[in-house]
């Protein structure tokens, strides 16, 4: 049992602190300390735990295997304690800062639409969005929620669903003026196909041919670094892409864009998941409140961007 003189609690806040802003100086700024106070109090915490928690060097801090099982163990202790003051104030609300990360289509159609929203719902919180294509180690990124589409690989991380989309092939009136539309998918094979150019793009378009599904390997003069570069690509008339539905709806309605090859579209899903960590239900109240507005709100068939 631990000497009633040591404030447990306190430490793992503090280590937890130096985690997420990744430093002890930054650390410090936000609690208020010195940054030589910071760093004793990390080090008397390695000292009773009898392990190295941490890898100091002059440019950065690496947690090591046991600091990284201490510090996720640690985020569901503190989160259950800021359950527990929840659920003793009836006036608690979450706080503190969001860290999101997100792919960009869904970040310029949904989230950056609905955050005023949230924020305005949610006054003590602030948030820090990343938009990018990468997947990304939520863990060294410091990262709460990150929103991913496609097929979730077995990890650590917690899931919840916020939709599906369909997936279409489409193409900018004045590309289709001075190449035409293919009329089949042998004739796709000629044109111009454009692509995301990194490690998570699709190997293929799934097309029906002849009652069967075949795979079409994208090939053109030009990548994208994500999924709404690309869409700006197609609209200016340089190619074809395949993109999610709700990326290319309006522009579809709005003439910008015309979908090709619908007849061969296997009517695939693309998946979209907000994954976190937070196994055994242990979140904090801002990251909660956040899972919870998203999956009330976002309509994949609605884009608000």
């Amino acid at each position: 049992m631990a000497r009633p003189d040591i404030n447990r609690s306190g430490e793992l806040e503090v280590f937890v602190r130096v985690i997420e802003t990744g430093g002890f100086s930054a650390a410090a700024r936000t609690l208020d300390m010195t940054p030589s106070a910071v760093s004793k109090l990390v080090a008397r915490l390695e000292q009773r735990l009898g392990t190295r928690l941490l890898q100091r060097s002059t440019r950065q801090l690496q947690l090591t295997p046991e600091g990284c099982a201490f510090y996720e163990r640690g985020l569901r202790v503190l989160a259950d304690l800021e359950e527990a003051e929840r659920c003793a104030s009836a006036h608690a609300e979450p706080r503190g800062r969001l860290r999101v990360n997100s792919n960009v289509p869904f970040g310029q159609h949904f989230l950056l639409p609905l955050l005023p929203a949230f924020l305005e719902r949610n006054p003590q919180v602030g948030v820090d969005l990343t938009l990018n294509d990468e997947v990304i180690d939520l863990l060294e990124q410091r990262t709460d929620v990150a929103v991913r589409a496609g097929p979730l690989k077995s990890s650590s991380l917690v899931a919840r669903r916020l939709g599906a989309t369909r997936m279409m092939i489409v193409a900018a009136p004045a590309y289709a003026q001075r190449h035409g539309l293919p009329r089949n998918v042998e004739e796709l094979l000629s044109h111009n196909r454009l692509d995301i150019g990194h490690a998570r793009a699709m190997q293929g378009w799934p097309l029906l041919q002849d009652g069967r599904e075949r795979m079409v390997l994208p090939s053109g003069n030009a990548r994208a670094s994500n999924g709404d570069a690309l869409r700006q690509l197609v609209l200016g008339g340089l190619g074809m892409a395949r993109l999610a539905a709700f990326q290319v709806q309006q522009d579809i309605a709005a003439g910008r864009l015309l979908p090709v090859l619908e007849e061969a579209n296997p009517g695939d899903l693309e998946e979209v998941h907000a994954v976190f960590l937070g196994q055994g239900g242990y979140l904090p109240l801002r990251v909660r409140a956040f899972l919870d507005f998203l999956v009330e709100n976002v309509d994949l068939t609605q884009p608000r961007g």
